[in-house]
């Protein structure tokens, strides 16, 4: 089993940070890529930053310059440092690890549970 957890959410002023972390466990022999999407009410979840286990990144634009995503490989954790913050950022946060089980064994995604991130104007 593999267990993903998220940290870091709450309620914050427009113009401030929050950083957010997600650490994955359990029977992990290694993580490929790992995200952070969002999900607002009423709305499709969409992916926020994308990190590779090279340290290659990828953002959406309405984050690009503001979010910044991170990763440990050896405590596999991944964080996203979030930055002038809109109320538009509104959104329960999740992150998701593509994870291999055994030298030999295809990747697997999993997710968190989710974290609530409010932006207040």
């Amino acid at each position: 089993q593999v267990q993903l957890v998220e940290s870091g959410g709450g309620l914050v002023q427009a113009g401030g940070s929050l950083r957010l972390s997600c650490a994955a466990s359990g029977s992990i022999f290694s993580i490929n890529a790992m995200a952070w999407y969002r999900q607002a009410p009423g709305k499709e979840r969409e992916l926020v930053a994308v990190i590779t286990r090279g340290g290659g990144t990828n953002y959406a634009g309405s984050v690009k310059g503001r979010f910044t995503i991170s990763r440990n490989n050896a405590k596999n954790t991944v964080d996203l440092q979030m930055n002038s913050l809109k109320p538009e950022d509104t959104a329960v946060y999740l992150c998701n690890a593509d994870v291999q089980y055994g030298s030999t064994s295809p990747y697997f995604r999993h997710w968190g549970q989710g974290t609530q991130v409010t932006v207040s104007s």
